[in-house]
C-alpha cells in the first residue's frame, strides 16, 4: 500500500506532461494535413531504378 502512496503522483505528473505534448504538437500545427500527407504518398511518382553494373 505504501507504493501507492508514491505512483499515483508519478502517474499524473506523466499524464500531464504527455497532456502537455499533445497540446504543444496541436499548438504547432503537427496535425495540420494529415489527408494531404496520404495522397502525396499513394499518388506520388517514383523515380525509375536504374541498375549499374558491379565493378569488376
Amino acid at each position: 500500500m505504501n507504493a501507492i502512496i508514491f505512483l499515483i503522483p508519478i502517474s499524473l505528473m506523466l499524464a500531464g506532461v504527455a497532456l502537455i505534448a499533445f497540446l504543444w504538437t496541436l499548438r504547432t500545427r503537427q496535425y495540420g494535413d494529415p489527408e494531404g500527407d496520404s495522397h502525396r504518398i499513394l499518388l506520388a511518382e517514383d523515380a525509375p531504378l536504374t541498375i549499374k553494373p558491379a565493378p569488376r
